[in-house]
């Protein structure tokens, strides 16, 4: 993730390859971990984009661009808007990775 956050970067903000790597990070993650700890799995998209827009709301403010935030938004109001923003692909990459944990709960031989 810290990758294809410093590549999508480059350009001074985050976009779409910011949004398609974090799903493809989730979602990846949801398919080869273990099954014992799928539940890891479940909780980590939520934790890693809050990571992720701490992080680059701390080095690199000026690349969280929302409309309609003040140029002087200190951390917290950056990381706030950084979530929200990508709201989005939240939903869209925890959703993703929820369905493959319940395929592969549902598909696991039994023990």
């Amino acid at each position: 993730m810290a990758l294809i956050t410093l590549l999508d970067r480059s350009d001074g903000r985050l976009g779409f390859l910011f949004s398609l790597g974090f799903v493809l990070v989730v979602i990846t993650v949801a398919m080869s971990v273990d099954l014992d700890s799928l539940f890891q799995a479940g909780v980590l998209p939520p934790a890693l984009l809050i990571g992720t827009m701490a992080i680059v709301s701390m080095f690199w403010p000026d690349a969280i661009q929302v409309h309609g935030l003040s140029a002087h938004a200190g951390f917290v109001g950056r990381l706030i808007a950084g979530v929200i923003d990508r709201g989005a692909t939240l939903i869209i990459g925890h959703g993703l990775a929820l369905g493959i944990i319940a395929l592969r709960i549902l598909t696991a031989p039994d023990r």
